[in-house]
């Protein structure tokens, strides 16, 4: 397996087969905490090759510094088949997410792990910036 895209961002989409993403990135903002992100997505683009043919299990967890899971985990069951005149096969994987709180400011990350295995991590920095208060 080769992972080609692995990356946090705004939107994606999967337009028959064309993986469509805008926005990507790897800091937060925060003017308050916690800090509550509308919207944001995983955007995963794969490449299977024979030896990687059968049940698989995907899984994304988002964690923070010390890999406490910060939601529930994303399981997603893959079934990884290729016809016989195929070398590899590419699937792209649209993960969206609405609410996603962070507590504290500091490190976190998506984990990518397949059958039980991390593969990839994107790492994720959330910033403090508290409102400037005017001068008085």
């Amino acid at each position: 397996m080769n992972i080609q895209v692995a990356v946090l961002c705004d939107a994606v989409t999967d337009d028959n087969g064309k993986l469509n993403l805008l926005g990507a990135f790897d800091t937060i903002y925060a003017r308050e905490l916690p800090a509550i992100h509308p919207q944001c997505a995983v955007a995963l683009r794969l490449t299977f090759f024979s030896g990687d043919e059968g049940k698989r299990q995907l899984k994304l967890n988002f964690v923070d510094a010390d890999g406490r899971a910060i939601m529930p985990a994303i399981e997603m069951p893959v079934e990884v088949t290729l016809p016989e005149d195929v070398h590899f096969g590419t699937r792209n994987f649209t993960i969206h997410i609405q609410q996603l709180k962070f507590d504290e400011p500091g490190l976190y990350a998506v984990d990518l792990s397949v059958d039980g295995n991390v593969k990839a991590n994107i790492p994720l920095l959330v910033k403090h910036i508290p409102p400037v208060q005017p001068a008085t």
